[in-house]
């Protein structure tokens, strides 16, 4: 694990699938990208994909393992950003090719040992097609979840902002959804989306920590790179622990146009809080008599 944290660190990258790359991962081709992410001491890194499958896994795995990291989760950003494939379009086609696309992803997820998640590409409502598109989305994520487990992955759903999607904008929603599926699922919690919603981060993370397999931090307000010394990030990591979180985290955010420069800054930032939870005069109140920091 990275220093000082108990769980494993990601920074989101992008799959050489992808068109450009993604604008809240880092800018560079993947190769490049870990290499760097690598030398900062990172853990790991969660793939956006846009149009893959199971066959592009092991020369996946090879050039992130080449530099000591490892692929902790597949992110399907990229099939709505970049090709506007959603599985809520009024046309049978997109959708079609939407879950079809999502399905690759689960596949190399399940030939890499790790989970799927799901957020924009659910799509967004158009006047008097709500109640289909409701059961369009609801039947997808049901084949997606299957198909996920059946190759021993899991999805992860995440409850995202309603300026990015219709549907499912915070946990007790996500997890509605979660509840219907007969195959494990959890949830993605990201704290951009969680402040553009007015949800409370800190508690959402405490009262989810249990069934989220993956925390997304930026800083508030700007989206941008962790800050050193923000107050909120000891309290999160608290919450994580005295949750029960056994998922990673992942550095999802702007990059204010250098990547190596906000990879390093939040890399500190968010080593920096774990340090100062550790520390005998923390003004944190313990949750636990045994802390992990």
């Amino acid at each position: 694990m990275t220093a000082r944290l108990p769980w494993p660190l990601a920074y989101t990258v992008t799959g050489d699938d992808c068109a450009t790359p993604m604008p809240l991962g880092y800018e560079a081709p993947l190769t490049e990208a870990v290499g760097h992410l690598g030398e900062l001491g990172y853990d790991g890194v969660e793939v956006q994909v846009r149009d893959t499958g199971a066959h592009a896994a092991e020369a996946l795995a090879r050039t992130v393992e080449a530099v000591g990291l490892k692929v902790l989760g597949i992110g399907t950003g990229p099939v709505a950003a970049q090709d506007r494939l959603t599985l809520t379009d009024p046309s049978p086609d997109v959708r079609r090719h939407a879950l079809f696309r999502l399905l690759g992803a689960a596949r190399l997820a399940g030939e890499l040992g790790v989970p799927v998640t799901l957020g924009q590409t659910r799509g967004t409502f158009l006047p008097g097609l709500e109640d289909l598109q409701r059961i369009w989305a609801g039947r997808a994520v049901e084949h997606l979840a299957e198909e996920a487990s059946a190759r021993g992955s899991r999805l992860l759903l995440e409850p995202q902002s309603r300026v990015s999607t219709s549907l499912w904008h915070t946990p007790a929603q996500a997890l509605a959804v979660i509840d219907l599926l007969g195959t494990p699922a959890g949830l993605v919690l990201d704290t951009h989306h969680l402040d553009a919603e007015g949800i409370d981060v800190t508690q959402a993370v405490a009262q989810h920590a249990r069934v989220t397999g993956c925390l997304q931090l930026a800083a508030p307000a700007t989206r941008g790179p962790l800050a050193l010394g923000d107050p909120r990030l000891p309290s999160l990591l608290q919450a994580l622990h005295a949750g029960g979180f056994t998922g990673w985290l992942t550095l999802e955010h702007t990059q204010d146009g250098d990547s190596p420069k906000a990879a390093a800054r939040s890399w500190t930032a968010l080593t920096d809080a774990a340090a100062v939870l550790a520390r005998p005069d923390s003004p944190i109140s313990p949750m636990s008599t045994t802390s992990p920091f």
